[in-house]
């Protein structure tokens, strides 16, 4: 990073993303992201408001505990009450007993929160700001002073906008943050209104920005406020943040680092950017936005033929940055959009060289193109398209035949419902007819065939589905209509989805079923060899 301009990280996950609608960390949550933050070389990390809550309190009380090497742990709060002694106060007592060795304070730059919200005078607004810094800095802490609201309170009154600024800046605060809280500004009035602020405040005092995705510009925000000298961005992993979330790290870390040469977190854990962004989703409990630019695995991901095409002969020609330098990787997909070229590629990722010319490679594209127009989708059933090239190059991958299967669902009043599946199946010359009950007709299924299969493929006991899902293709047919079931399926090693069409759910559902099972008899079988 030598030679860089340097701009400080300051993540408030833990707090202003735990606000976001179905968002609840635990304590323990909230210690492993630290830890994982930490490990990033994030610079700050903002853990709660002491005494909002049991939990902000346990966590600044076990966050002293974790052997941190490079981040700073912020303790949040408000400054002191309207009308009453620093010292006395509440929230700032409870601040210091957090013994967070950063304190960041936010106080109202704009009129409104003064005289509606706070309901005091706009003079002891200042007074506020000021005994509340100066107090905390005479502690030994390192204060950060969140200017809240401050680009509305600059477009009601510029003028004491500024003087909160001012008048925080004077009382001993180490850096200023420029707050878009409503997330109503954009990028032009950003630059605008901080080319202001430093030139009264003068160049030498460092400035921060925190914006919010109201607007859908928060990283936008943040980039034009770094243009113009700031030298802190707040923001959240993934953008989590109360109603539009807040300026997503994982987006503007890339961009400073590789659109305007800024350096931020260390090079080598920008690679790691992947992995953060999912790993925070998981504990989250969200499912993880797949089209998150850089850390989504849609990110770079390619459908149509040309570009796949062209993918081959330049990564970047469609693609901005390399993936693998945020541990992302690209993907290009099989689908009715494909040409020979998405093939070739996808074929080459499975091991399989192909050349473009091979007649068999134009067959697999029909195939592929009248199978999606009838309803399939090979983009999240990798193993599927797997067994149908495999198929069509003459390997084979078929395992067992069905010759028939019927399920039974029974219900008796008010007793619990029962399945019960039939499976015929052929294994060479050899039937095999089982009966199997499940808590429904994809688990009865599933557990007939295995009772079919696993004396002769013991390796199927390590097979087991992890994940289920049924769209309805054409919702106009009402309980007519096609239906497509797409299986992921796990051996403990790896994960594979497969896919099946039916008008009928349960033909469906075994269709994918049975190709899940094929696929992993067949890997494990190839991986033996």
């Amino acid at each position: 990073m030598e030679g860089k301009p340097q701009v400080e990280i300051y993540d408030t996950t833990l707090r202003d993303g735990a606000q976001m609608e179905g968002v609840n960390f635990s304590l323990q949550d909230k210690l492993r992201i630290t830890e994982k933050l930490d490990e990033m070389g994030f610079h700050y990390i903002e853990g709660g408001w002491p005494g909002a809550n049991p939990k902000d309190v346990a966590f600044f009380r076990e966050v002293r505990k974790l052997p941190l090497k490079h981040a700073k742990i912020c303790a949040f709060g408000s400054t002191r009450r309207a009308d009453s002694a620093v010292e006395e106060d509440r929230n700032i007592r409870l601040l210091l007993e957090s013994e967070a060795p950063v304190i960041t304070i936010f106080g109202k730059s704009w009129t409104l929160h003064v005289t509606e919200a706070l309901k005091t005078t706009l003079d002891e607004n200042l007074r506020m700001i000021e005994d509340s810094v100066s107090y905390l800095r005479k502690q030994g802490r390192e204060v950060i002073y969140d200017a809240e609201h401050f680009f509305d309170g600059y477009k009601a009154d510029p003028e004491y906008a500024l003087k909160t600024l001012q008048v925080a800046w004077e009382a001993g605060a180490q850096i200023l943050v420029l707050c878009d809280t409503n997330g109503g500004t954009l990028p032009h009035e950003v630059e605008e209104i901080m080319k202001v602020v430093r030139e009264r405040l003068g160049m030498d005092v460092p400035l921060g920005i925190h914006a919010h995705n109201d607007s859908g510009v928060a990283v936008a925000n943040s980039i034009a406020a770094v243009r113009m000298g700031a030298v802190q961005v707040q923001g959240t992993v993934n953008g989590y943040g109360e109603r539009c979330g807040n300026a997503n790290l994982c987006t503007v870390i890339p961009n400073l680092w590789f659109k305007m040469g800024v350096a931020s977190i260390p090079e080598d854990r920008i690679r790691k950017l992947f992995e953060l962004s999912h790993f925070v989703s998981e504990i989250a409990n969200l499912r993880h936005d797949d089209y998150q630019p850089y850390v989504g695995r849609s990110a770079f991901t390619h459908k149509g033929g040309i570009h796949a095409s062209a993918i081959l002969r330049h990564p970047a020609t469609y693609e901005h940055v390399s993936p693998e330098a945020v541990g992302n990787q690209r993907r290009i997909l099989v689908s009715d959009q494909s040409g020979k070229s998405n093939i070739v590629y996808r074929a080459r990722e499975m091991g399989v060289d192909l050349d473009p010319k091979d007649p068999r490679v134009d067959a697999l594209v029909q195939r592929i193109k009248e199978a999606e127009n009838s309803g399939y989708q090979f983009e999240g059933a990798d193993a599927s398209f797997e067994i149908l090239l495999r198929e069509t190059l003459g390997e084979k991958v078929k395992f067992f035949d069905l010759e028939s299967f019927r399920v039974i669902v029974e219900k008796r009043r008010e007793e619990n419902t029962v399945t019960e599946a039939t499976v015929k199946i052929r294994v060479d010359e050899d039937v095999v007819h089982t009966v199997a009950e499940g808590d429904g007709p994809v688990h009865a299924l599933d557990n007939a065939l295995r009772k079919a299969l696993e004396r002769l493929y013991p390796a199927l006991k390590r097979i087991r589905l992890s994940d289920y899902k049924v769209r309805v293709l054409s919702e106009k047919e009402g309980t007519a209509a096609k239906i497509r079931v797409l299986i992921q399926s796990t051996d403990g090693e790896r994960v594979w989805g497969t896919v099946g069409v039916s008008t009928n759910i349960i033909e469906a559902s075994w269709e994918a079923l049975a190709d899940s099972v094929r696929y992993g008899l067949w890997r494990k079988l190839r991986k033996e060899k």
